[in-house]
């Protein structure tokens, strides 16, 4: 691009940028977003909103025979965004690509199965952790993110405030998982995490300031299903 076209596109890239932050996109989303603009600006050297029709149908084409059709996806919704956002005009996207819709069932597990890798499960974090996340129907990353202040106990309910989206949610607390997770935490007492980033002695744990690693957690439950020999793709990310 020429200079004066660099600096036009730079200055409608911030837009992008300040109107994604204003939107309450989560940093990945932005970052996902912001990489689809530049991605077809430097395809075909120029502002996106001097692409003609033919060259959009052209990006999408290559971009599909090239990339998963998650990529395909989040490029569509990024420029979509740009479009309505940053360009304040409409694209009619079923007219350029149209992503396919997949739908499978998920794998469903029993009550024996979890009741089988709960007992399998020798540490008390991972135990307590499984149980929470199946007994109330949670993502890893919500149980991941609990805290002591989204328990309430009288009402036996947990406010999730961090599941995905960052959309608010309230989840029914069976008897069960709450005494569980009361047992947790009474050893650990951290004041602000339910599963805390540590291991060692109770001081350490009390004082993490994290909550439990992801991957690391996610390795800890593969094995456990391992163990258990039962072969369902969803359990190794609860």
């Amino acid at each position: 691009m020429k200079k004066a076209e660099t600096n036009r596109f730079n200055e409608l890239y911030q837009s992008h940028l300040r109107s994604l932050k204003l939107q309450g996109k989560s940093q990945k989303t932005i970052d996902a977003y912001a990489r689809a603009v530049r991605r077809i600006s430097e395809r075909f050297d120029c502002c996106p909103d001097q692409l003609t029709l033919e060259q959009r149908e052209q990006y999408f084409y290559d971009l599909v025979k090239s990339h998963s059709w998650s990529t395909v996806k989040i490029d569509r919704n990024g420029l979509q965004f740009y479009w309505k956002h940053v360009l304040k005009q409409d694209w009619q996207w079923v007219n350029i690509i149209k992503v396919p819709k997949v739908r499978s069932l998920p794998d469903i597990l029993t009550a024996a199965e979890i009741e089988q890798l709960i007992g399998a499960t020798r540490k008390l974090r991972y135990r307590v952790f499984l149980l929470t996340t199946y007994s109330m129907g949670l993502r890893l990353g919500e149980t991941l993110s609990l805290q002591v202040g989204d328990i309430d106990g009288q009402r036996k309910l947990v406010q999730s405030l961090r599941g995905k989206g960052h959309k608010d949610r309230f989840v029914p607390l069976p008897d069960l998982t709450y005494q569980a997770l009361r047992a947790l935490w009474c050893k650990h007492r951290n004041p602000c995490w339910l599963f805390p980033n540590a291991v060692g002695s109770p001081e350490r744990i009390q004082k993490a300031t994290t909550h439990m690693d992801r991957g690391g957690t996610q390795a800890a439950m593969k094995a456990v299903v391992k163990q258990c020999g039962i072969k369902k793709k969803s359990l190794s990310t609860p």
